[in-house]
């Protein structure tokens, strides 16, 4: 049947920032300042793709 959905859908994507729902004084952002994990990504380099589309970086 052909015509306007009478029903509501929701959207394909949505737009979320962690920034904007991180307090400015939350403890994780201290942490974030204070702790360098570049060392990391070589350690994980094994579980991101070598072909195809590549992962999102966690860091990002």
């Amino acid at each position: 049947m052909m015509g306007s959905r009478q029903e509501a859908q929701a959207a394909l994507f949505y737009e979320f920032s962690l920034e904007d729902h991180t307090p400015q004084d939350h403890l994780l952002r201290s942490i974030d300042r204070s702790v360098e994990l570049s060392s990391i990504r070589g350690h994980l380099a094994d579980y991101y793709s070598h072909t195809g589309r590549p992962s999102v970086d966690p860091s990002c």
